[in-house]
């Protein structure tokens, strides 16, 4: 696949899982305005956007199919293990524009930064740990 079709890929799945992690933080948000709320809110987000990611990254960006559930589980695992660093980045800016403007445009700005920094340093990790034969 040429280059600039993955990229274009890759950042339109970046997108959809932005979109979806906080379209899912605004619900909890709504029902929930409290500390705990945006605690929760985070969570699912973060939740819905690496399974929704993982999903497409999997099949359109590193045309990984698991010959076992096993297999998958072991890939699910890694991905999610190399998110934990790019997950601490985006939760980092999102917490650190909240606690700055404390507003929801300003919250979501911050969200929206540190889910680009992290999707350019996860697709690195996810090359070179989750799916290694794709890169070859």
């Amino acid at each position: 696949m040429k280059p600039h079709v993955l990229i274009l890929r890759y950042a339109a799945f970046a997108a959809l899982a932005t979109i979806a992690n906080l379209a899912v933080q605004r619900g909890v948000l709504r029902a929930i305005e409290s500390n705990l709320g945006f605690v929760l809110a985070v969570l699912a987000g973060t939740a819905i956007g690496l399974v929704l990611k993982y999903i497409l990254d999997r099949r359109w960006i590193f045309f990984d199919i698991p010959r076992s559930g096993a297999m998958h589980g072991k890939k699910f695992t890694l991905y999610t293990l190399t998110g934990v660093f790019t997950t601490a980045i985006f939760w980092g800016a999102e917490t650190a524009f909240w606690m700055i403007w404390q507003t929801e445009f300003m919250r979501e700005a911050g969200a929206v930064l540190g889910l680009a920094i992290g999707y350019v340093v996860k697709y690195r990790l996810d090359r070179k740990f989750v799916f290694p034969a794709a890169s070859a």
